[in-house]
């Protein structure tokens, strides 16, 4: 982060920070791009959950890549937090366990450009009133 030496410096931030979040929270249509929760319970905060969902929003941006990434509660997978979970559009929710910058990272690159299943994947452990 930038050393802050002026009130303009602070304002600048601000106003980055505020449109990343007004872009997050009213995207036209948040179902054509990658949903990407990140478990921020507070046992999900301390395995390192907080520097994870930065480094999502920070890296996404950067590498142009569309995705809207908020905060969830617990998701139910306390052994393997962090964790995130990633929507591609059209397709089923995929949790990941474990989250590390660099796993977050491989997430970005392999899973959510190019689609390819890479390790770290919590199998889901429910079952719909359908089946």
């Amino acid at each position: 982060m930038a050393k802050i030496t002026s009130l303009n410096d602070l304002r600048k931030i601000k106003d980055d920070l505020q449109e990343k979040i007004r872009l997050r929270e009213n995207a036209e249509s948040p179902e054509s791009m990658a949903q990407i929760k990140v478990g921020m319970a507070t046992s999900g905060i301390a395995s390192g959950a907080k520097e994870i969902f930065n480094f999502l929003v920070e890296e996404l941006d950067k590498r142009n890549v569309s995705a809207v990434v908020t905060q969830t509660g617990d998701m139910g997978y306390s052994y393997a937090e962090p964790t995130i979970e990633v929507t591609l559009p059209g397709q089923d929710p995929v949790v990941f366990g474990y989250v590390t910058v660099d796993k977050a990272d491989e997430i970005i690159e392999k899973y959510i450009r190019n689609g390819e299943l890479i390790e770290g994947i919590i199998p889901a452990n429910y079952k719909t009133i359908d089946d």
